[in-house]
């Protein structure tokens, strides 16, 4: 059975299951890097999932294990140069974030195990030769996000049946996009929808995207996953708001900011089965021989309150499919 949320505080946060804790590791000290494209807003505690699996794992920060952070800001150009950073260090295993921190790290090195907590497809990203059989230094896992963007057209079609211009924000300097349709138009136009795709490149072209979404008359918008709009979530669904735009974005933290619906992996899930990862190539294993995962576990996440001052009703079919409703 699905299990359903109901809160009224917006702090409550998903950190996943707990992990069984295996035998204490050897006592000497392993290092491990971080990638992360976007911002990072408390690095002493980030990321919390990481950082939690693998304390169950044995692996505790400051003991047997240091961690080495570093975030482009948002600016992916600097990725490249963090990322020798990570190598110059010696880091035993990175883990990355987001398409560009993989490639960026790819790049950088063949021999250093990478680790992905998240990334959209790898194989289409010319990142792994394939799920089963990654191949090289990268393992991981995978959101699959072209086959879940269909089910949010869909999710966002059911809340709002008589919308027919859906616009989608693409971040132009996510590597994905070259590789994903975002903007499936075979399910879009089963649906009826005529998807309103806008490019952004930096934090400084949203509101002119949203003026373009309004000149071409959107009813909705969808936010996909992507470390620039995860940033400047709070911007980007002020805008919505302002705009009268209801939105199907990806995560709680979306949902916290005002969007009206998520659909999407679980986060938490995701980056604490990364530790998973880690500790197997920490104690021996080859990131060539672990098969990259998907998603154990979708959320369906609806803000009731947001939904109310939209003036929209909420179909019930999709409150008793929800996972979490925030009242």
């Amino acid at each position: 059975m699905r299990r359903r949320l109901f809160t009224s505080s917006l702090s409550v946060g998903l950190l996943g299951g707990p992990l069984r804790t295996r035998a204490q590791p050897a006592a000497a000290v392993r290092r491990v890097g971080v990638l992360e494209p976007g911002i990072i807003a408390d690095s002493r505690q980030w990321p919390l999932p990481l950082i939690a699996g693998l304390r169950d794992l044995g692996w505790i920060e400051g003991k047997n294990l240091i961690i080495e952070r570093r975030a482009a800001g948002d600016v992916p150009e600097l990725l490249p140069s963090l990322m020798a950073e990570l190598v110059r260090l010696k880091v035993d295993v990175v883990v990355t974030f987001g398409t560009p921190s993989v490639l960026a790290a790819k790049t950088a090195s063949t021999t250093i195990p990478i680790v992905m907590a998240v990334i959209d497809d790898p194989v289409r990203a010319g990142v792994v030769a394939s799920l089963a059989r990654p191949g090289g230094n990268v393992t991981g896992n995978t959101l699959i996000e072209p086959q879940v963007h269909a089910r949010r057209l869909s999710i966002l079609k059911e809340m709002l049946p008589t919308a027919t211009h859906i616009g989608e924000l693409v971040n132009a300097a996510n590597p994905a996009v070259l590789v994903s349709n975002h903007s499936d138009d075979k399910v879009a136009h089963s649906l009826g929808i005529q998807p309103l795709v806008v490019v952004v490149s930096d934090a400084a072209g949203l509101e002119k995207a949203f003026a373009e979404l309004e000149r071409q008359r959107a009813q909705a918008l969808l936010v996909p996953l992507d470390a620039l709009f995860n940033s400047n979530r709070l911007w980007i669904m002020g805008l919505a708001t302002a705009h009268a735009l209801p939105t199907m974005a990806v995560g709680r933290e979306f949902v916290e900011a005002g969007a009206q619906l998520s659909y999407a992996a679980n986060p938490a899930a995701l980056v604490r089965n990364a530790a998973v990862f880690v500790d197997k190539i920490l104690r021996g294993a080859k990131p060539s021989d672990l098969p990259i995962e998907p998603p154990r576990r979708f959320d369906l996440i609806i803000n009731m309150r947001t939904a109310k001052a939209f003036g929209i009703t909420v179909p019930q079919s999709l409150l008793l499919r929800a996972d979490e409703v925030i009242e």
